[in-house]
């Protein structure tokens, strides 16, 4: 919890009362822009009121956080040979031991023990008013109670999700110490997610809306003045790092190839766009695009259920078809579809291959088609931007 004797101690303020000049550190582990984006409403809020910011994470993150303009402190990161079989292996065994491999091995033992000593020589020498987690990200989780850091947990998942990974990496956390996942607990829990989708077993749950849709910059007119539905389509930025993703985005496009749609495909840095083969040309492919630009146009948007992209669309009053891949992604999937705002379609084998092409299509076709679903989107946006706004929130945890 956090404490009122840090209140204002940089300025003298009361207790009670928030004062600016503080540090807030926020900790990332692997995952790329789905683990860093729900941080950034509260960087964003810190600096806005003259506090200090600092991100710490692997240094694979370095040029995503210099982009968004904050300080970034290279962590350390497990060899690639070391998280690569864990990768690859994800989306192929089952739910119970994909949670065991990403949550507790990769996560919990190999990312939180290389981060450990960058993690402690910034707390010991920085000494953050705040440290704001990614929950992935167990280094902090250690350092902080020795430190008497206050922390808070920023989600990514749901929160049964969340609350199951603490469990699951419980192993390896208490090779830290018993005590590691009984205070993962008593921290506050701080989420984007709205209630009627993700009731929370956090005893100290706080919600927030991300900040008010921005109109983002115009799109290309890469469709020559086509003014068909616009499809976003996104398998997030870790499925690039896998053997198998150019056969994920073949049967992508092939489901989309017949449709009366202009359609974007992003595929994330890593991957080599001379993989995909011929594409169709209702396609557009690019490397990266700033969800922002992308969700104010979209009529629909196609992906594997991560996160950050369906609260994303949802937030932005966008209907989905959830193609789940692995970890999260299948119950992001299934609350979305019984919320009425998208459709699923689970993969016949182990990942998604071509069989599973005609499904996707008739999936996006029918949530084109039908007025409710983009109504049921707009419905759950509605109830996350009545939530408090991150400044709110920071201000809350500064003063309790």
């Amino acid at each position: 919890m956090l404490r009122q004797e840090l209140v204002g101690r940089r300025s003298g303020g009361a207790a009670g009362s928030y004062a600016v000049g503080m540090r807030v550190l926020a900790a990332c582990s692997l995952g790329g822009a789905g683990h860093l984006g729900p941080l950034l409403p509260f960087l964003g809020a810190a600096r806005r009121r003259g506090d200090e910011t600092l991100v710490i994470g692997p240094p694979a993150m370095a040029a995503m956080v210099e982009e968004t303009g904050f300080t970034f402190v290279a962590g350390g990161e497990p060899a690639e040979d070391e998280i690569a079989p864990i990768r690859e292996r994800l989306p192929v065994v089952s739910p119970q031991e994909a949670s065991i491999l990403g949550n507790r091995e990769m996560f919990g033992r190999l990312a939180a023990t290389a981060m450990l000593p960058a993690m402690e020589r910034t707390c010991a020498r920085w000494r953050p008013d705040l440290v704001l987690r990614d929950p992935c990200e167990y280094a902090s989780a250690v350092v902080a109670p020795r430190l008497g850091l206050p922390t808070a947990q920023v989600a990514i998942s749901l929160a049964e999700v969340e609350a199951g990974s603490i469990q699951v990496a419980r192993p390896a956390l208490d090779e830290h110490g018993p005590d590691v996942a009984r205070d993962l607990w008593a921290t506050p829990y701080l989420t984007r997610f709205p209630a009627s989708l993700d009731p929370s077993p956090f005893p100290t749950t706080i919600r927030f809306r991300g900040p008010a849709a921005a109109a983002g910059k115009p799109l290309p007119d890469w469709w020559d003045g086509s003014d068909a539905p616009f499809v976003y389509l996104t398998f997030g930025t870790v499925l690039g790092h896998m053997t198998y993703a150019a056969d994920v985005y073949r049967t992508a496009l092939q489901a989309v190839e017949g449709l009366d749609a202009r359609v974007l495909l992003t595929v994330g840095r890593k991957f080599d766009l001379a993989d995909l083969g011929p594409v169709p040309p209702n396609v557009r492919v690019e490397g990266w695009i700033d969800q922002a630009d992308v969700l104010g146009p979209a009529d629909v948007v196609v992906c594997h259920g991560g996160s950050g992209t369906v609260f994303g669309a949802l937030a932005a009053g966008v209907p989905l078809v959830v193609v789940p891949l692995f970890a999260d992604q299948s119950e992001n999937a299934r609350r979305t579809t019984a919320a009425g705002a998208g459709r699923t379609v689970d993969a016949d084998a182990a990942t998604i291959g071509p069989d599973d092409a005609p499904r996707i299509a008739e999936a996006i076709a029918a949530v084109l088609a039908t007025p409710s679903y983009r109504a049921r989107a707009e419905r759950i946006a509605a109830d996350m931007a009545a939530a408090p706004t991150p400044d709110d929130v920071l201000d809350e945890l500064f003063t309790r």
